[in-house]
């Protein structure tokens, strides 16, 4: 049976979207920078005293491994 423990990245995070006046992110970067800025803002206990975050990290290669597998789907698609 899953597990249906609320995951750490909730549908509810805060997301900073003054990148652009309409709202909306303009690039792959901005978007990983707003993921990681509020993971960061919400759990300032994943914050190592050097600045460090695995935890971060971890959530940015599994974001980026889920968006080349929905790219690699996509592309088959319009094959």
């Amino acid at each position: 049976m899953a597990d249906a423990s609320p995951s750490p990245v909730s549908s509810h995070m805060k997301m900073n979207t003054s990148a652009s006046s309409s709202g909306q992110v303009g690039s792959y970067v901005q978007l990983q920078r707003q993921i990681r800025d509020a993971l960061r803002e919400q759990h300032p206990e994943w914050i190592e005293k050097n600045g460090d975050s695995p935890t971060c990290e971890s959530y940015e290669s599994r974001f980026a491994e889920l968006l080349n597998i929905f790219q690699s789907h996509e592309r088959e698609s319009a094959a």
